[in-house]
């Protein structure tokens, strides 16, 4: 195999397929290794960011459907926020075993150009307020796709680094995923008023050319390696074992609040607080509208690296805990606030949530591979390492899909609230009960029962 100048890596033989990445191998990963990681890295955040872009569209264009004409209810809103959710959790699943059986290059390709169809599909039902609900919510199904890509982008980059230095990469990548709801949020309300007038189509079109160069700079730059297998063993190992169910059911508490709140913010603060808007009119702009729901998202992305960090001088169960403590007190913030009529409380206690949210992140996240690994002597043992290595692997991926799930759960539990009572607060009531469970929990397992179950291992 001849050496790519260029890259200074060994060249892909057609396909650019890579047949001697060792990340493992110092020599070969300081001289040739990382620039590839490096290099698929980047075009796969991008890749992700714009998954996690398309997964959230239909957060930010419901709260505007009813003022472009449409007569949706309070429930039906929740329903085209919650099932993209849905469908990308669900998705994730497969996706994680889509880049040892298509190569990761070729499948961010093609989870890049799948992009488009959910973009499409937008600008076509948000122009005409007899669209039928039924069909709205199909269409609103197929942003899942976008869902899916966290899955498969994590288990690519995965391939491509060390062990040492797999969690830095692999927080990095998640975060620039995150990111795009934030951004998503941030610029579509921009985009859909430029110009006059209610364009919601644009929220979907804006997209496509952003996918189309995901896919041409995958199609270029990035790699498929030969190495990467799917480990169905490993996965099943992870299957049976009881820990990943925990992890999986923490998670929703974290990640899965994380993906439900930024999909419901938008629609709480205008449902909740309509007198309440804001503008861009200090950049000579002042007809088009800032929705302040970004921030939470930004944040709560913003702090997943913090809480991996935290829990790492700490322990992941310590963190774990705590956030889940601070969220029950941004919850209990939201509900005075609302009662109160306050908007400043209400936003501020969700921001609360946002970062609260994304320290648990990073903190369940620290305490998969802990947990796998306790109680094994790697000079004694190193064939136990491996399958924990592997299981926490495994595990890793069956908790992003399970949590991903909170995504759904949220908008249902507010819909449901509203429906029943006409209020959010028995909805935020329960979260804070789910919160004490999750503590609880975590405490009993990853705490007491420490020392026996995990020969004090620091989980």
């Amino acid at each position: 195999m001849t050496l790519d100048t260029r890259t200074t890596v060994p060249a892909p033989r057609s396909g650019r397929w890579v047949d001697d990445h060792d990340p493992e191998d110092v020599a070969r990963w300081e001289a040739t290794g990382r620039r590839t990681a490096q290099r698929n890295l980047w075009l796969s955040i991008f890749a992700e960011f714009l998954g996690f872009s398309v997964w959230q569209l239909w957060t930010i264009v419901t709260p505007s459907l009813n003022s472009a004409g449409f007569a949706l209810t309070a429930d039906q809103m929740f329903w085209l926020i919650a099932v993209p959710n849905l469908v990308g959790a669900t998705l994730r699943f497969p996706y994680t075993f889509a880049v040892p059986k298509f190569g990761g290059r070729n499948w961010t390709i093609v989870s890049a150009l799948l992009l488009i169809v959910p973009c499409v599909g937008l600008a076509v039902v948000v122009q005409d307020p007899g669209t039928p609900f039924w069909l709205m919510v199909l269409v609103a199904a197929t942003a899942g796709v976008g869902g899916g890509n966290f899955a498969s982008s994590m288990a690519n980059i995965s391939f491509f680094y060390p062990e040492r230095e797999k969690g830095a990469a692999l927080g990095l990548n998640a975060a620039g995923g995150n990111l795009g709801v934030a951004v998503v949020q941030l610029v579509i309300p921009i985009v859909v008023v430029v110009g006059g007038g209610l364009a919601l189509d644009r929220a979907g079109l804006v997209v496509i050319p952003l996918a189309v160069l995901a896919a041409v700079l995958a199609w270029r730059y990035m790699d498929n390696l030969s190495t990467a297998r799917a480990d169905l063993a490993g996965y099943a190992a992870a299957v049976r074992n009881k820990h990943t169910w925990i992890v999986s059911f923490l998670y929703i508490g974290t990640f899965g609040s994380f993906i439900g709140y930024a999909g419901v913010f938008p629609t709480l603060i205008k449902q909740e607080f309509p007198q309440v808007s804001f503008t861009w009119g200090f950049l000579g702009l002042p007809q088009v509208p800032l929705t302040l729901a970004f921030l939470g998202a930004l944040v709560g992305s913003m702090a997943r690296p913090t809480g991996g960090k935290l829990a790492d001088r700490t322990s992941g169960a310590t963190m774990s805990i705590a956030a889940y403590g601070v969220m029950a007190l941004g919850a209990l913030g939201a509900i005075a606030s609302l009662s109160a009529g306050t908007f400043a409380g209400f936003f501020a206690s969700f921001l609360v949530l946002f970062v609260a949210s994304g320290v648990g992140n990073g903190a369940v996240y620290r305490m998969i591979p802990a947990i796998f690994r306790a109680g094994i002597d790697p000079a004694t043992a190193p064939e136990d390492l491996v399958l924990a290595k592997r299981k926490a692997a495994a595990c890793i991926g069956i908790a992003a899909g399970i949590g991903a799930y909170g995504g759904f759960i949220v908008p249902r539990v507010f819909a449901a609230s509203i429906k029943d009572t006409g209020s959010l607060q028995p909805a935020l009531v329960g979260f804070i009960a789910f919160y004490a469970v999750c503590a609880v929990v975590t405490f009993a397992v990853y705490k007491v029962g420490r020392a026996q179950r995990f020969a004090g291992a620091r989980i």
